[in-house]
């Protein structure tokens, strides 16, 4: 066989070799993140029929819809990539597939953020003050965005100067999809 639509990234595979690959990972990702958004969604589907649900204020209300409308939006995000795939299946779509179900799980991953954050501060306000809310919410905010924003930042740029990871330039930006 030619090398002639070789990818350069090493791997000794095709075009589209690469993007079965890399929507094979991005599946394995989402199987991960969307296990906790269901779990999530079902607690705070519960929370409605608790005893204690009629007693809570218009923020902790509040912070429970705007909480709850999160969760579902992030599992929306995270189960377009299959809607995706499924219509334009054998279509000979599969990078395009790959680009914008990458973006999807990015965007679902930043609704996820404000989810959890959501759900602790429904909780630490209900079950401790809601002072304690707010701080124990911005901590969340910060661990998870710290994790899952900065922390692949900073691998990356340590792994480009030690050369085991390319910059995201020399593939044409596609190296900050995740996926390479």
């Amino acid at each position: 066989m030619s090398d002639q639509g070789r990818s350069d990234s090493g791997r000794n595979e095709t075009p589209l070799e690469r993007a079965d690959r890399n929507f094979t990972e991005l599946l394995q990702e989402l199987r991960v993140t969307q296990t906790g958004v269901q779990i999530l969604f079902a607690f705070l589907l519960t929370l409605a029929f608790t005893p204690r649900f009629p007693s809570l204020d218009t923020m902790q209300r509040a912070t429970y819809v705007t909480t709850l409308l999160l969760a579902v939006l992030a599992a929306a995000l995270f189960t377009a990539p299959a809607a995706v795939h499924r219509g334009l299946f054998q279509r000979g779509a599969k990078p395009l597939i790959v680009r914008v179900s990458s973006r999807l799980a990015g965007i679902g991953l930043g609704v996820l953020v404000l989810a959890l954050t959501g759900s602790v501060l429904l909780v630490v306000d209900v079950a401790a003050s809601r002072t304690g809310a707010i701080a124990a919410a911005a901590g969340t905010l910060l661990v998870c965005g710290g994790l899952w924003g900065l922390l692949p930042r900073a691998v990356a740029r340590a792994g480009e100067r030690s050369g085991e990871v390319r910059s995201a330039d020399a593939e044409g930006g596609e190296g900050s999809s995740g996926l390479t």
